[in-house]
């Protein structure tokens, strides 16, 4: 199956806060994850701290195929941008 890099959500009612996963494609929202990769909190003021991500482990999965989606492309661009 293939995979894909994409935010799964976690946070409360008002407050989103996101997960950055590497899960199968065809699988339902909050299904277990192969690997979290970082975490996106939109909310917080604090640009450093918004978007953590795990980028070797980003590179591999994208190395062997899978695809981030929109979202999870442009933070990764953010991050690298830094």
């Amino acid at each position: 199956m293939a995979v894909v890099i994409r935010l799964q959500r976690v946070g409360k009612k008002a407050q989103p806060q996101y997960r950055i996963v590497a899960i199968e494609k065809s699988s339902a929202v909050g299904k277990e994850a192969k690997e979290v990769l970082g975490q996106y909190h939109p909310c917080n003021p604090e640009t450093a701290e918004q978007i953590k991500l795990n980028m070797p482990r980003v590179e591999y999965w994208v190395k062997v195929g899978a695809k981030p989606s929109q979202t999870v492309a442009s933070l990764i661009k953010k991050v690298n941008a830094k």
